[in-house]
């Protein structure tokens, strides 16, 4: 377990991309997507942030303003569509490694570091990264924290850990992420299984109430809850799993529509059978009819019936919510991550480059 969030990380390290629908002046345009679709073709389009920090980490307000968080213990945000990005680290967070950003503007937003015990920490700012407070660190050695969200209206938010005592370990907060504490974990009960720190996507919500948590190891699930977190089940999500497999990326679009993603990190060009749809909210998953191009770590919905899914070789395109694939895009636009917005996607990978999809 510990070995596979050891080699994620040092992927993250290794290749990074980030893509913008505003072409800045030293943007770079990578490769059309192909023509015919429906809404037109999609280009991904380099933006330069100028580092060599591997990014997981993404959140995406809206065309102009995105955030990220390294794999060296930076932070950036831009608020120009990419033409230039500001390092906003916490102070101290040298080496830190984050991999989960949820912002609510360009002003306020939290980020989460990962790793066993007190690496794992959370983070907030409310003047755009000048300052920063610590508003949780574990105190528990068994814990290693993935991933957080929150819910509409930033006030409530959640975060998941790898299993503490058999059970996925939930933190909750009711006050924008000023505090945290430890939840109910009945009907969580998850013995082998792990979270997969590779996209701030394995613990997502939507709607009101619903949120789910995906992972790999023992089993290949994903938990759901429709009551904030008080009451979990648990689906198989038809993914194959593995001591580096399972499901890497969730996205819904609404309480009901949602994708999942993943594969098996040591085999990045297998695509077959990496994604699965459910149309109920999470209680049941298909599995896509179609194959992705290879492993995928995270997906994001455009709007309407389209999402891009991003990988280490590669991102592929839906149009029919999930169910069938089709690949896009040059093959050095290798992504670990990709938030889409408003019709804009930002995506973000390993070594420093940086993006945005344009259509």
């Amino acid at each position: 377990m510990t070995f596979v969030r050891i080699v994620v990380g040092a992927a993250a390290a290794a290749t990074l991309a980030l893509t913008t629908l505003t072409l800045a002046p030293a943007a770079q345009a990578v490769q059309t997507g192909q023509p015919g679709h429906p809404g037109g073709a999609y280009d991904w389009t380099a933006v330069d942030v100028d580092t060599t920090q591997g990014f997981r980490a993404l959140d995406a307000v809206d065309a102009d303003t995105a955030w990220l968080g390294g794999d060296g213990g930076g932070v950036f945000r831009t608020t120009d569509g990419g033409q230039s990005w500001d390092e906003v680290s916490p102070p101290g967070s040298e080496g830190l490694l984050f991999r989960d950003v949820e912002a609510r503007s360009a002003d306020e937003a939290v980020v989460l570091s990962i790793g066993e015990g007190e690496a794992s920490r959370i983070y907030k700012t409310v003047d755009g990264g000048a300052t920063w407070t610590e508003t949780f660190r574990s105190t528990e050695a068994a814990a290693f924290y993935n991933c957080v969200d929150f819910w509409p209206g930033g006030e409530r938010g959640i975060a998941m850990s790898d299993p503490v005592d058999g059970e996925w370990r939930i933190i909750t907060t009711d006050d924008g992420g000023d505090s945290w504490e430890i939840a109910d974990t009945r009907g969580l009960e998850a013995p082998g299984e792990f979270g997969y720190s590779a996209s701030g996507t394995c613990l997502v919500t939507a709607g009101g109430r619903d949120a789910w948590i995906g992972g790999g190891g023992a089993a290949s699930k994903i938990y759901a809850t429709h009551d904030g977190g008080r009451s979990w089940s648990s689906a198989d999500s038809t993914i194959a799993t593995g001591e580096a497999a399972g499901v890497f990326g969730l996205g819904f679009r609404n309480p009901r529509q949602g994708i999942a993603v993943g594969g098996d990190f040591g085999f990045e060009d297998d695509g077959v059978d990496r994604a699965a749809y459910s149309t109920d909210g999470g209680r049941t998953w298909t599995n896509s009819t179609s194959d992705l191009g290879g492993f995928r770590e995270a997906v994001s919905w455009i709007g309407g019936r389209t999402a891009i899914a991003v990988g280490p070789n590669g991102s592929d395109i839906s149009h029919d919510n999930g169910r069938t694939w089709e690949p896009f895009g040059a093959a050095q636009t290798r992504f670990h991550v990709v938030d889409c917005v408003h019709g804009t996607c930002w995506a973000a990978g390993a070594g420093g480059r940086v993006g945005v999809l344009a259509r």
